[in-house]
């Protein structure tokens, strides 16, 4: 257990912290790379517009590059597990429509949705920050085991709208937009680099190891470290 200074917001992330890395990389992904040509092969759309020319320059491509290039480029960056704004745009878009269909159902650790209610119920504002796209988000929140969990939620957070996740600007930007001290925010996440991006900007912070999960073996550093949100308690 762990008592912490009670926040006034709670900041999550998503893989690793709500829910596990592997449904996202053995489910979702394979979701995505399936379906890459068909949404980029679609007219008019501003987002995938919008990611058609991200992938351009940030893969180097001819300006003129057909489907068969710019697939191969997000794949490379899945393959890599590559946190590119075009792809998490993309695969939003697709994932979004996976839901919809009823293809999808999002993933939760036995302990995520309870925890969540609970600091809901408590008048804590919460919030996510995730590399996915905010599309990807709301599709995620919207359409869990337990059904729209969205409502508990007052903001989502990508590498679009608030930058990397490794990088204290990006925090400092969510808590201008947020408008609450960075003293009284406090962030969830198995990754120790983006959990030290959160310190620097003044933030609390939580590590979240589950064991078996992608990056458990790394640690959290010297950040205070749970395996559960039961684990977590306010003085």
């Amino acid at each position: 257990m762990i008592s912490l200074p009670r926040p006034a917001a709670i900041v999550l992330d998503i893989e690793g912290t709500t829910s596990s890395t592997w449904f996202v990389h053995d489910t979702l992904y394979p979701y995505s790379r399936a379906r890459f040509a068909d949404i980029l092969s679609r007219e008019g759309h501003p987002d995938v517009e919008r990611a058609r020319g991200q992938i351009i320059q940030e893969a180097g491509l001819d300006p003129e590059a057909g489907v068969d290039k710019l697939v191969a480029a997000l794949e490379g960056w899945l393959d890599s597990d590559e946190k590119r704004t075009p792809l998490k745009t993309l695969q939003g878009l697709i994932w979004a429509e996976g839901f919809s269909a009823g293809d999808l159902t999002s993933h939760f650790y036995p302990d995520a949705i309870p925890a969540m209610r609970s600091w809901h119920e408590q008048g804590i504002d919460l919030t996510i920050f995730s590399s996915g796209s905010v599309n990807a988000q709301t599709s995620w929140f919207g359409n869990s085991p337990e059904g729209d969990l969205l409502p508990m939620f007052n903001g989502h957070f990508d590498t679009e709208n608030a930058g990397p996740k490794k990088l204290p600007s990006s925090y400092a930007t969510i808590r201008e937009a947020i408008g609450v001290p960075a003293g009284q925010l406090l962030f969830f996440s198995d990754l120790v680099e983006e959990l030290d991006a959160a310190r620097a900007d003044g933030w609390g912070t939580v590590g979240v190891r589950r064991e078996g999960d992608q990056y458990f073996d790394r640690g959290v550093g010297d950040h205070p470290e749970i395996s559960s949100f039961e684990q977590v308690t306010w003085r």
